[in-house]
């Protein structure tokens, strides 16, 4: 190859490492804004139907929205991800002209499975007082028919979502679950506490933003369509749904579990503890799920790119991306985890003082996220390329490993028993999932990159933050002089550090579109 030949090639693979590391941190900064909006909201959201309903009735609530939440994405039979991956794919290699039959393929399955579970819902009213054995029958049979209205609905949001996404766009999603969802839900629901507070009127509260989410995304999906190519010959049409389902499948089954692994610990609560416990619980989980806000914004927007990539054969740069997108996580999301884990009763007041019997689930909890951290998005790389099967066996065995744990110490522990049974799935899944993607040459996180990122999110916080805990105790003082101490000294390092840290990459994006 010629001097000018190489040149252009090295020209082009900068070029697209830089395009796919900017639409990630694009996108990122979307997920960011979304998920914090989702955050607060859904903190403030919690904290209005557990101050209205106290823990008991916030119990029957969160419950049935657990069910749902996991009703949803069991229906969606794993088309959203699919969607994701082959869409994204589809549009690098012919320019989009199978998704139209993509789209056919993956919405119809969906909506016809959620209808069918939502009409035995609505049948089989012994499900309901199964499932909310602490709530009066008539009430709990009701309660579990009002979400099952919304079930078809909401199901076919996530999968046109999906769609979005693999079109290389987050904004229809952080539009619709994490920014409109959730505050749409909030002034639903503060009149409702003032004027009739009742556990049917707030799940009512939180069910009917879904209509408004449904249509913007049928909106969204057919803007993204109005630029694709006419459609494929009728084989190919027939080919590409058969390696879409050939990947959902095992995808149907994961997401279950996934979903099942947050929320799981609400139902056994309420089936072997109490509804006060299983309010409690919520509110840890909400917690948590904060803390890990940025991992979750990253992975909308890097899922799609590491697909893109990899359809085109850039292995290299996929590699590349992964280590980026996973340094930003540790960086920014470690300092959280300390702060919460060393200032656990401070935080959980704030939802009121019954709140802090969930200090040690939220401390076990967070040493568990710090885990799932550390390793990144490697469930999202071994899903886009290709690997459902093994993130099915992955999920599969940390379910496993919850539902035991949960089953043996729920009954005993309460609260903290659901916490265990969650971490020890999430601390399982994630180091089986990094161990699967490092048989991916160059799959790999831990570069000098990634050390200064351990040095600067975990080795400088502890210090500052451990001895305001030790000499002022979990109290609101002593977490202000933490995040005082301790941000100071990350700012410093984020300043000092910038370029290796990968700090200089995300600022010269927004840069980029502030001009």
């Amino acid at each position: 190859m010629s001097a000018s030949g190489t040149a252009a090639t090295a020209t082009g693979a900068t070029t697209a490492a830089r395009s796919g590391v900017a639409a990630t941190a694009r996108g990122g900064w979307w997920g960011f804004l979304g998920s914090a909006v989702n955050a607060v909201f859904g903190y403030v959201l919690v904290t209005l139907v557990t101050r209205g309903l106290g823990a008991y009735g916030a119990g029957a609530v969160f419950t049935g929205v657990a069910a749902f939440t996991i009703l949803c994405n069991t229906c969606k039979l794993g088309a959203d991800t699919g969607l994701v991956r082959f869409v994204s794919g589809d549009l690098a290699t012919t320019g989009g002209r199978k998704v139209g039959a993509l789209l056919r393929s993956a919405v119809m399955p969906g909506a016809v499975a959620s209808t069918v579970i939502a009409a035995l819902l609505f049948l089989s009213p012994w499900t309901a007082t199964s499932l909310l054995p602490n709530l009066a029958p008539d009430d709990a049979v009701t309660l579990v028919r009002l979400f099952a209205v919304f079930l078809p609905m909401a199901t076919v949001t996530l999968i046109l979502l999906g769609a979005t996404q693999g079109h290389g766009t987050v904004l229809p999603f952080v539009g619709v679950e994490q920014i409109g969802k959730p505050v749409l839900r909030v002034l639903i629901a503060v009149p409702v506490v003032l004027l009739a507070p009742g556990v049917l009127s707030l799940a009512a509260a939180w069910l009917v933003p879904s209509l408004a989410g449904f249509l913007v995304a049928w909106l969204a999906v057919r803007r993204c369509r109005r630029t694709s190519p006419a459609a494929t010959s009728g084989g190919e049409t027939a080919a590409a749904r058969r390696g879409f389902w050939a990947f959902a499948a095992p995808r149907a089954v994961s997401s279950v579990f996934d979903i099942s692994a947050v929320w799981v610990g609400v139902v056994l609560l309420s089936g072997l503890a109490t509804s006060e416990e299983a309010g409690i619980y919520t509110a840890v989980g909400r917690v948590v799920i904060a803390a890990t806000l940025l991992q979750l914004a990253i992975r909308l927007a890097v899922a799609p790119e590491i697909s893109r990539l990899l359809a085109v054969g850039d292995l290299p740069q996929a590699c590349h991306l992964h280590r980026v997108s996973t340094r930003w996580i540790v960086l920014f999301s470690w300092p959280l985890l300390v702060l919460l884990t060393s200032f656990p009763g401070t935080v959980l007041s704030l939802f009121g003082p019954e709140f802090v019997r969930g200090t040690d689930a939220l401390v076990v909890l967070c040493v568990a996220s710090a885990v799932n951290v550390g390793v990144g998005n490697a469930q999202t790389v071994l899903l886009m390329a290709g690997k459902s099967s093994w993130h099915l066996a992955v999920t599969g065995v940390a379910f496993t490993v919850q539902l035991t744990v949960g089953l043996l110490a729920v009954p005993r522990l309460g609260v903290l028993g659901a916490a265990l049974s969650w971490g020890a799935a999430t601390v399982v899944e994630n180091l089986v999932s990094a161990a699967l993607v490092r048989r991916h040459p160059g799959f790999t996180i831990i570069d000098r990159g990634y050390l200064l990122a351990t040095v600067t999110g975990l080795c400088l916080t502890v210090p500052l933050v451990l001895p305001a805990r030790l000499l002022a105790g979990d109290t609101a003082a002593g977490l202000a002089v933490a995040v005082v101490m301790g941000m100071s000294a990350f700012g410093i390092s984020l300043w000092r550090f910038s370029t290796p840290l990968g700090v200089r990459e995300l600022v010269g994006v927004l840069r980029e579109r502030a001009t």
